[in-house]
């Protein structure tokens, strides 16, 4: 049984333990650990007061740090600031009910910079509204050079800025829960293998998950089965914001398993993210492009994920600014609609420009087209095969600029499409025949063969 097992277990008697060391009075700070932990109430750190404990606690983690013992909070409210955790700090507390509380406008919550082997677990961190300084931390928890650290069962809330924020740190944040931050709620930079899993964020600011690099560069961090919802956009910008999960020069992420709902722009929105992969989120309720890859990556796997109410379900995009190299495949994207209070619209359910396969996908329901091969001269050898698309205004569009390279579009089923199963583009302008009916040869670049149009309108 490892160590910290073998502390949960104990935490239990040794809080009990710290409550009949209230009632006696409290212990000499120097009193000697039970073996399962050192209680604060040994401290003298009292869980029921609105003094300010924040030396007390202070010296408590100080002293615990340096003896290797875990330091367990018992259930109760205590009012600290600017408190600063050690290499080995472990604070254990009851899930819900110990919660350490932001005193102070202007200073900080909990801090660490080199805090190897951290662990925090059952702890409420809340802000209480105040003010942080952001000189010194832009989260209620914010840690840096910290390696293998274990951040479990954490509540963070009511943060004026972010929730976690971590700068080149390893480890895990896992089964917690973020919810009030005004702007992100959990921001990780520079990360050296960062698993971030099975969270709760929701009523965020700006952004949900950020995972970012100074420099476009291999990261690696997992992002997988987090619960993100009402993500808004108050500091405004075209995308910056609003985003469930937002990845930027992070290249190698994953992203997995995720529940995405209820966000003023994307879902997920890997910007210069090399090697992304995006597999198996459920996406609801997307103010814009629900899946979004842009701007100067190489590489990305946008799989077997449902989205459901969008102004875009998926865009493979920017290969002016070398934005290259997909495979989207085995998606379900449904009900997209156009943003009639933004000139860009959309209304499309899977756009890609270059070096892309897209195969296996089901669309139903887009009012501009179901599949954009393209954007003028933007375009660069692309598979759409084995696709079905349901009531599309078109159903697979191709941008008509005859320069780029082979569009190969194959064995494809196209129902309902008011202004053609597949046609080329001129913008999001249908020109010329429906291309499954007539020849392409105005195309050269074209490769259009045994696909399958039914109906000729829209339910």
């Amino acid at each position: 049984m490892d160590t910290m097992r073998r502390q949960l277990l104990g935490a239990g008697l040794a809080l009990g333990a710290g409550t009949v060391a209230l009632a006696a009075g409290p212990r000499p700070a120097t009193a000697a650990p039970t073996g399962l932990g050192a209680s604060l109430a040994a401290f003298g750190v009292e869980p029921a007061s609105n003094a300010d404990q924040s030396k007390a606690v202070q010296q408590a983690i100080d002293q615990t740090a340096e003896t290797g013992t875990a330091l367990l909070v018992p259930p109760g409210r205590y009012v600290v600031h600017d408190l600063t955790l050690r290499p080995g700090s472990a604070l254990i507390g009851i899930e819900g009910l110990s919660r350490l509380v932001l005193g102070r406008s202007g200073a900080t919550l909990l801090t660490g910079d080199g805090a190897t082997g951290l662990r925090l677990d059952g702890l409420v961190l809340d802000g209480a509204g105040q003010a942080l300084d952001p000189a010194k931390a832009d989260g209620l928890l914010s840690l840096g050079n910290s390696d293998a650290i274990s951040l479990r069962r954490l509540i963070l809330e009511n943060s004026l800025l972010n929730g976690v924020s971590l700068r080149r740190c390893s480890g895990q944040l896992a089964d917690s829960a973020v919810q009030g931050a005004a702007n992100t709620a959990i921001f990780a930079l520079d990360s050296r293998g960062l698993e971030i899993a099975h969270n709760r964020v929701e009523r965020i600011g700006n952004n949900g998950i950020q995972v970012w690099r100074s420099e476009p560069g291999e990261d690696g961090s997992t992002i997988i089965g987090n619960r993100i919802g009402r993500i808004e956009a108050r500091a405004g910008g075209t995308g910056e914001n609003g985003n469930g999960i937002n990845l930027f020069r992070a290249a190698s992420v994953l992203v997995s398993g995720n529940r995405i709902t209820d966000c003023a722009f994307s879902a997920v929105r890997a910007n210069q993210s090399s090697n992304a992969q995006m597999i198996a989120n459920s996406c609801e309720r997307i103010g814009e492009v629900a899946l979004y890859a842009e701007f100067g990556f190489e590489g990305v796997v946008i799989s077997s994920n449902l989205v459901d109410n969008a102004a875009q379900g998926i865009s493979v995009t920017n290969f002016n600014e070398g934005g290259r190299l997909a495979v989207v495949s085995a998606n379900l994207v449904r009900n997209l609609f156009r943003r009639e209070e933004s000139e860009d619209k959309r209304g499309v359910g899977i756009s890609v420009e270059a070096d892309a396969s897209v195969t296996g996908n089901v669309v139903e329901s887009a009012p501009t087209a179901g599949i954009l091969v393209g954007w003028g001269a933007f375009k660069r050898d692309v598979a759409v095969i084995g696709n079905l698309v349901r009531k599309a205004k078109v159903g697979i569009g191709i941008a008509s600029d005859p320069e780029g390279g082979l569009v190969f579009v194959s064995q494809n089923m196209i129902a309902a499409s008011a202004d053609g199963a597949i046609r080329a583009l001129d913008g999001l302008d249908p020109i010329g025949p429906d291309l499954t009916r007539a020849s392409a040869e105005a195309y050269p670049n074209f490769a259009i063969l045994a696909n399958v149009a039914t109906g000729g309108a829209l339910d």
